[in-house]
């Protein structure tokens, strides 16, 4: 299993994915600070993963006696839209709470433990999440992912990747397209090289191709992870998702979300009030360090869109598949 993430006695080494697929090189974050910047950066991605990261820093800063009020808040402000982040920082916040009338080292071993459970947990969910959505894949068809919802994106196993794995480990016969993911290219860099040393057949597209392909009748299903989730279960991931989704629609291909409880934000009632990360204009005009447009091109460069609830078939969560209606399914989800 790729290992994404992991807490040392030197501090928490991380695969760099802006590196990939060239070179596979950890990096060793020996600060929270070095971890907030591998968050901003990218070298770590994928909302589960900066989550666990988010933990480990906040553990980081704690063993290094730094402010914790100021740890917490150089981490909170490294990405806007993935829930994950926030969701980790305030368990490490209550759990900080509550060992406040112990000495100093029993808080930073127990706030390291807690750091490194949140690792172990995120992974004993993604292999939940498989077995429950392992069923939905049709056999003998093709899957078609966008960006990368797998081993990278979270401590390990994966959300959207983790039901292929489980697909395929159950005696499935499928393939996946990947969309390429621009600008990023995620799809591209990320998903191909895990699903490839895995063995499972993928075939990269780009973007543009997935009507053609939707069309076709070869797509089974299309499976997908997610940065944040209403509690209307209107789903933010990556740009791009809303049109795969309209797509899967157009052509009767069910559209399905896997994501861990941790990445549902029941204080937004609706999709519209997500945040959404604007990135660097350089993403767009560059590839790779390469200009592909004229200097000072105008740029937006939003990274990830809302996908309306009406186009999910069902969202895939560690304790079960959810059907619309999702405001209803999700509230007695969460009563379980």
């Amino acid at each position: 299993m790729i290992q994404t993430i992991q807490w040392t006695d030197s501090g928490v080494v991380m695969i760099d994915q802006t590196r990939l697929p060239l070179e596979e090189i950890y990096i060793t974050c020996r600060t929270y600070e070095d971890v907030a910047h591998a968050i901003r950066a990218m070298i770590i991605r994928g909302a589960p993963a900066i989550g666990v990261a988010a933990a480990m820093g906040v553990a980081l800063g704690v063993a290094a006696s730094a402010d914790f009020a100021t740890v917490c808040d150089t981490l909170a402000a490294t990405r806007p839209t993935a829930v994950n982040l926030f969701w980790a920082i305030e368990r490490m916040k209550i759990l900080h709470r509550s060992l406040s009338a112990l000495p100093p080292d029993l808080i930073r071993d127990r706030m390291i433990d807690e750091a490194k459970q949140i690792c172990v947990d995120d992974i004993a969910i993604n292999e939940s999440m498989g077995r429950h959505g392992a069923p939905l894949v049709p056999d003998n068809k093709t899957v078609l992912t966008h960006c990368n919802a797998g081993a990278l994106a979270t401590a390990g196993y994966g959300t959207a990747l983790g039901v292929i794995r489980a697909a395929v480990a159950s005696g499935k016969h499928i393939d996946v397209f990947a969309d390429e993911t621009r600008p990023f290219l995620q799809g591209a860099r990320l998903t191909v090289w895990e699903l490839q040393k895995d063995g499972i057949p993928t075939t990269l597209i780009t973007d543009n191709m997935a009507g053609h392909f939707l069309k076709s009748g070869r797509i089974g299903c299309v499976i997908v992870g997610a940065d944040r989730i209403a509690a209307n279960g209107d789903v933010a991931n990556k740009i791009g998702t809303y049109s795969v989704a309209v797509l899967a629609r157009e052509n009767k291909v069910p559209f399905y979300v896997a994501a861990p409880l941790s990445t549902f934000d029941f204080t937004l009632p609706t999709g519209a009030e997500i945040p959404i990360e604007q990135r660097a204009p350089s993403e767009v005009t560059q590839v790779f360090g390469v200009a592909i447009a004229p200097p000072d091109t105008p740029v937006q460069n939003p990274a990830f869109d809302v996908t309306p609830n009406r186009y999910i078939t069902a969202i895939i969560t560690e304790r079960g598949v959810v059907r619309p209606p999702y405001t209803e399914a999700l509230r007695e989800l969460m009563l379980t």
